[in-house]
C-alpha cells in the first residue's frame, strides 16, 4: 500500500476544520501587536484560498478585508472560527459559534484549566457549549494552526515552505525551532501544523488520525509532553504506522509515574521508558534528542524503509569509517557482511591498498574520480546481504579540496546516485563533512529526494528509524494480538470476595488464578493448624519447603520474617510456621494471619519478573525483567500494551540487557525461551480477561532450561471494579 493512499476506517472530522472553504476570525485587529492582526496577515499574504470574515464590532475594515460586528451578522458558512479573545469571552462565542453552524474552533487564550481552578470551571463550560452546539475545539492555550497546501496560516510565519511533514506539538517554541531548521535545510516542507494546547476535546489521536488519512502527509511528526487517552492514541498508531511513518519525540513523563507505587510493576510503569517501549510497539519511530526530530521525520517521509538493520558503509576516509561502525553498533544496526562476489567488484575499481570488508574504504580511489563512489555504493546495493547504504566523507566537497575540475565528474556522481535511488529499493544515506555549505553535487542529491546530512549520528539514527519500520511491517503482517481468555466463574467470584473483604488476592488465590489457566505453578498448601502441618509434612517427605505467612495486613513477608527456606522434615516445619507466627506478630499485633503456605523450593535458575499495571493513561500494561530484590534498582526491564502478540513476547525476552544471561553463561545451559514467550502471553491473557485485577507481580519466577517455576505471585485487587454478569459468564 502507498503510504499516501491508504485510508483508516473512519473519516476524521478535522478535515472539514483543518481545510476549510471559510473562516471567522473573531478578534480579528489592525493593530499589530494582537494575534488577531497576525493571523489576518498570515491568511492574506499566504493568499487562503476560502473566504474570511473578521469579526470585531469596533472595525468596518481591517486590512483591506470587511469586518463584520458579530458572528451571527457573517453573511457566509465557515467551517473554522479563529478565536483571539480573552478566556472569560469564550463560553459565550462557542455558543454563537454553534448557532452560526461553524464546526470547529481555534482558541488561543491561555487561563483555563493549566491555570488554575477557576480555568478549570471555564473550560468546563466552554466544553458543556461546544457539545452542547457540536462545535469541536482546537486547544483552548494553542499556538496555533496551519495547512500550508490550503494557505490556512493562522500564525503568519515566513519562509514555511508546503510539504509533506506533518506536525503536532505542544510546544509552540518547537514548531518554530523545526520551521527555522527546515529553512535551513532547504528541502524540508509542511503539511499541517496544530499546537493542541490542553486537549479539552481534540487529542494526540484524533489529529494523528487526521495526519494518517491527509494526503498531503507522507510522515506525521509529535511532540509530546502528555498524553490524556494514551490507550486510544495506541490503537490510532497501529492503524497510521501500517501506511505511513510516525515520529515521536515525548518529553518528561506520564502523571501516572508520580503516583505512590504500590508494587514492582507499579513502582517502574509509568515511566518514560515505559512510554517508548508501548510507543514502539505500535510501530512509532521515538527519537530521544529534540534534533533528531526533523531528521527522522525527512529520512522516514523520503525513504519509508529498510528490509532489515544490515547496513554497507562506503567511506573515503578511515577515521570516519570507525565512528560510522561505532555508531552503528551503538544503535543496534549490523555491518553487512558483503559477499565474495561483492567484494570481488569492488577489487576491481578500486585502488590494491582499498579495504573491501565492510566498511569499505576506498583509500584514495575517489580523489581524482569521486563519481567511483556511486560505483561503489551500486555494487553494494546489490548485494542481497545490505539492507540499506551509508556514504560516509566528502563527497560534494572534492572539488573544494582538491581541484574546480572535479565539479563535472562529482555532477556525474551525483546524477548516478539519482539513478540508483530510483532503481533500488534500499535506502540510500549520505553523511558529507561539506553539507553545511551546501555545494552542488550535494544540493542536486537533496533535490532528487536522498537525504543528506552534516551527523553521522543524526545519519545512523535515521538508518536505524529506517530499519526498526521495516522490520515492524514486515513481522506486523504476520502477528495477531491474542485475545483473552474466557473469565472461569468460580475466579471472578474469588475476586468478588476480596472486594467485599476489603484486601488483595492471596498468594495462594492469586497461584490458583495463574493455575486454572494454564501457567505451571508448583503444589503448594495452606497450613492453618497443627493438623494441617502434620497431613502436609507427610505429603512432601523430605522435600526442601519454602514456608511463607499468608495475610492480608502483611505485603512484604521477608521484612516482617514471614518467610523461611529450605525447611525439610515435619520437625523443621513446626519450628519455621512458630517462627514465622512470631515474627509477623511482633511486626504487626494486629496482622490478621490466616496461615502459612507451604511449597516446594524452586530449583536453581535465572530469577525474572512478570508484571501488570493498568496505567491510567496507557490502560493494561505488562511487564518483562531481570527479577529478585535488583529490579527497581537495575530497572533492566521491558513494557508492552497488553494484549501481547507472540512477536511482542519475544521481543520483550530479546529486549532486556540481560538476555545474555537468559542465553546461558559460565557453563550454564540457556533457559527455555519458548516457556518464557508462553508464560508471558498466558499472563497477557488473564490481565486482559480480569478487569477487577488491577496489579499482578510474578516475582521471582525461577527460570531454567526445561521450564519454569512461579516462586511468588501477588495480585492487587482493582476495589471500585465490580464484575458483570457479562464478566463472569
Amino acid at each position: 500500500m502507498n503510504p499516501i493512499e491508504g485510508h483508516l476506517p473512519i473519516r476524521s472530522p478535522l478535515h472539514d476544520i483543518l481545510a476549510p472553504t471559510g473562516i471567522a476570525v473573531i478578534g480579528a485587529s489592525s493593530d499589530p501587536t494582537k494575534r488577531g492582526y497576525k493571523a489576518m496577515v498570515g491568511l492574506i499574504k499566504d493568499g487562503f484560498r476560502g473566504d474570511i470574515y473578521p469579526v470585531n464590532p469596533k472595525a468596518d475594515m481591517i486590512l483591506g478585508v470587511k469586518a463584520w460586528p458579530s458572528i451571527a451578522e457573517i453573511p457566509g458558512n465557515p467551517e473554522l472560527a479563529l478565536i483571539c479573545t480573552p478566556a472569560a469571552s469564550v463560553p459565550g462565542l462557542i455558543s454563537e459559534c454553534g448557532r452560526r453552524g461553524i464546526k470547529g474552533a481555534v482558541i488561543l487564550a491561555s487561563g483555563f484549566a493549566e491555570m488554575d481552578a477557576e480555568g478549570a470551571a471555564l473550560e468546563s463550560e466552554m466544553m458543556a457549549r461546544a457539545k452542547a452546539h457540536g462545535v469541536r475545539i482546537i486547544g483552548p492555550n494553542t499556538s496555533g494552526v496551519f495547512n500550508l497546501h490550503h494557505r490556512l496560516n493562522l500564525l503568519a510565519l515566513d519562509n514555511v515552505r508546503p510539504g509533506d511533514v506533518g506536525i503536532i506539538s505542544q510546544s509552540g517554541n518547537m514548531l518554530l525551532s523545526l520551521a527555522l531548521e527546515a529553512q535551513y535545510n532547504g528541502q524540508v516542507g509542511f503539511s499541517t501544523y496544530v499546537g493542541p494546547g490542553n486537549q479539552s476535546d481534540i487529542g494526540f489521536n484524533d489529529y494523528l488520525r487526521y495526519l494518517g488519512e491527509d494526503e498531503h502527509t507522507r510522515v506525521a511528526t509529535l511532540y509530546v509532553e502528555g498524553f490524556r487517552d494514551g490507550r486510544n492514541f495506541l490503537d490510532v498508531a497501529r492503524e497510521v504506522t501500517a501506511m505511513k511513518p510516525v515520529v515521536v519525540y515525548k518529553s518528561g513523563s506520564t502523571a501516572a509515574g508520580q503516583k505512590a507505587a504500590s508494587s514492582h510493576t507499579g513502582a517502574l510503569a509509568g515511566s518514560y521508558a515505559m512510554t517508548v517501549d508501548l510507543l514502539k510497539q505500535s510501530g512509532v519511530s521515538v527519537v530521544q534528542h529534540s534534533d533528531e526530530i526533523l531528521p527522522v521525520a525527512e529520512g522516514l517521509g523520503l525513504l519509508q524503509k529498510a528490509r532489515g538493520k544490515r547496513v554497507a558503509v562506503i567511506s573515503d576516509g578511515g577515521g570516519q569509517a570507525t565512528i560510522a561502525s561505532d555508531r552503528l553498533s551503538e544503535a543496534g544496526l549490523e555491518l553487512a557482511e558483503l559477499s565474495e562476489q561483492t567484494r570481488q567488484k569492488l577489487r576491481e575499481v578500486l585502488f590494491p591498498q582499498a579495504s573491501t570488508v565492510n566498511p569499505v574504504d576506498v583509500a584514495g580511489s575517489t580523489d581524482a574520480n569521486p563519481s567511483l563512489l556511486a560505483t561503489c555504493m551500486e555494487i553494494v546495493a546489490a548485494d542481497d546481504n545490505v539492507d540499506s547504504v551509508f556514504l560516509v566523507g566528502m563527497f560534494g566537497g572534492y572539488s573544494i579540496r582538491f581541484a574546480e575540475s572535479l565539479l563535472g565528474d562529482e555532477m556525474r556522481g551525483a546524477e548516478a546516485m539519482v539513478d540508483l535511488s530510483k532503481a533500488t529499493g534500499k535506502p540510500l544515506v549520505v553523511y558529507s563533512l561539506y553539507t553545511p555549505i551546501k555545494p552542488p553535487a550535494l544540493r542536486r542529491l537533496h533535490e532528487a529526494g536522498l537525504p543528506i546530512y552534516a551527523s553521522i549520528e543524526h545519519a545512523v539514527r535515521v538508518l536505524s528509524a529506517l530499519g526498526e519500520r521495516g522490520q515492524y511491517l514486515a513481522q506486523v503482517e504476520r502477528q495477531s494480538r491474542e485475545r483473552s481468555v474466557t473469565p472461569l466463574p468460580e475466579l471472578s467470584a474469588m475476586f468478588q470476595r476480596a472486594q467485599r473483604e476489603g484486601r488483595d488476592l492471596f498468594e495462594y488465590e492469586a497461584k490458583q488464578l495463574l493455575r486454572d489457566h494454564g501457567i505451571e505453578v508448583p503444589l503448594e498448601l495452606v497450613v492453618r493448624n497443627e493438623a494441617e502441618l502434620a497431613e502436609a509434612a507427610q505429603r512432601f517427605g523430605e522435600t526442601p519447603l519454602a514456608m511463607k505467612v499468608v495475610s492480608k495486613d502483611i505485603l512484604h513477608k521477608s521484612d516482617a520474617g514471614g518467610v523461611k527456606l529450605n525447611v525439610v522434615g515435619e520437625a523443621a516445619m513446626r519450628e519455621a510456621r512458630q517462627a514465622i507466627l512470631a515474627s509477623c506478630l511482633a511486626y504487626d499485633a494486629g496482622a490478621e494471619i490466616e496461615g502459612v503456605l507451604v511449597t516446594p523450593m524452586a530449583k536453581k535458575g535465572v530469577e525474572v519478573i512478570l508484571g501488570v499495571i493498568r496505567d491510567p493513561i496507557f490502560g493494561p500494561v505488562l511487564m518483562f525483567g531481570l527479577g529478585g530484590i535488583f529490579v527497581e534498582i537495575l530497572e533492566d526491564v521491558a513494557f508492552r500494551s497488553i494484549p501481547l502478540s507472540r512477536h511482542d513476547a519475544e521481543d520483550m525476552v530479546e529486549q532486556i540487557k540481560a538476555r545474555k544471561i537468559l542465553a546461558g553463561v559460565r557453563g550454564e545451559k540457556a533457559v527455555d525461551k519458548s516457556a518464557l514467550v508462553d508464560l508471558l502471553l498466558k499472563v497477557s491473557r488473564i490481565a486482559d480477561a480480569y478487569p477487577e485485577l488491577s496489579e499482578l507481580d510474578l516475582n521471582p519466577v525461577i527460570v531454567n532450561s526445561d521450564g519454569y517455576a512461579v516462586v511468588d505471585a501477588r495480585v492487587i485487587v482493582d476495589r471500585e471494579h465490580v464484575a458483570t454478569k457479562e464478566s463472569v459468564a
